[in-house]
C-alpha cells in the first residue's frame, strides 16, 4: 500500500471525515490537544458538565493527551497512569455511570477497543492489556462520568495484588442456585421495566 493511501486510512480512525475538524494526528501539538466544542452536536452541549473533569477535557476547557476521537467518544491518556499508556475511553456526552450510559454509546466506545489497544500495545511493548470499568464509588470511580480504561501490561509487572492471591471454585450448593436465581429475578423486573419505558436506549433489546 502507498505511503499516503496509509496515511488517509490512518486519518480516517484517529477523526473519521464530517466529524467537523481536521484530523489529528499524533504529532506533540496536535495530542496535547484536547477536543474542540464545534466538533460537538447541540444535545452532546447540553448534556456536559461545568464541574466534570471530563466535561472540561471535551469542551476543550481542560488540557488531555488525545489519542483518539470520533463524534461519539475520545481516548486520552490517564493523568495518574498505572502502567505507561494506561488510557481512558469516555463518551462525548456526560454520564454519570455505566448503567446510566446508553447501550448505543458503550457499543460504540467498546467498539474502538480493538484498534486502540492494538496501537497502545505496541507503542509501549506491551503484549496483554486489562480492560477495567470502575462503575459506583464502593468499585473505586472516582469521576463520575463514564469511562473505559485501557492498561497495558507486560508479564510479571505484578500490578494487581489479587493477582497474587489464589481464585476458589464456585462450589455448585444450594447457596449458589440462590444467588443464580436472584441475579434471573433482577433480569426479569428490569425487562418488564424496560418494556414500559419510553427510553428505547434503556434496553439492550432494542438496540
Amino acid at each position: 500500500m502507498e505511503p499516503h493511501r496509509r496515511l488517509a486510512i490512518l486519518c480516517s480512525h484517529l477523526r473519521p471525515i464530517g466529524s467537523g475538524s481536521s484530523p489529528c494526528l499524533l504529532s506533540s501539538g496536535c495530542a496535547s490537544v484536547s477536543v474542540s466544542e464545534k466538533g460537538l452536536g447541540d444535545t452532546q452541549k447540553e448534556n456536559l458538565q461545568d464541574d466534570c473533569v471530563f466535561c472540561k477535557i471535551i469542551r476543550g476547557k481542560s488540557p488531555a493527551f488525545k489519542l483518539y476521537e470520533d463524534d461519539m467518544c475520545l481516548c486520552i491518556l490517564d493523568t495518574n497512569p498505572l502502567s505507561p499508556g494506561h488510557s481512558l475511553i469516555i463518551p462525548k456526552s456526560h454520564f454519570p455511570s455505566l448503567d446510566a450510559t446508553p447501550p448505543s454509546v458503550i457499543a460504540a466506545m467498546c467498539s474502538k477497543v480493538p484498534f486502540i489497544s492494538t496501537a497502545i500495545m505496541k507503542a509501549t511493548g506491551s503484549d496483554s492489556f486489562n480492560l477495567l470499568v470502575n462503575n459506583g464509588r464502593s468499585a473505586g470511580q472516582v469521576i463520575f462520568h463514564t469511562h473505559v480504561h485501557i492498561i497495558p501490561r507486560k508479564a510479571y509487572d505484578c500490578l494487581w495484588t489479587s493477582e497474587s492471591l489464589p481464585r476458589h471454585p464456585l462450589k455448585l450448593n444450594e447457596e449458589a442456585s440462590q444467588l443464580a436465581a436472584r441475579v434471573q429475578e433482577q433480569m426479569l423486573l428490569l425487562s418488564d421495566i424496560c418494556q414500559d419505558s419510553k427510553n428505547e436506549d434503556f434496553c439492550p433489546s432494542k438496540n
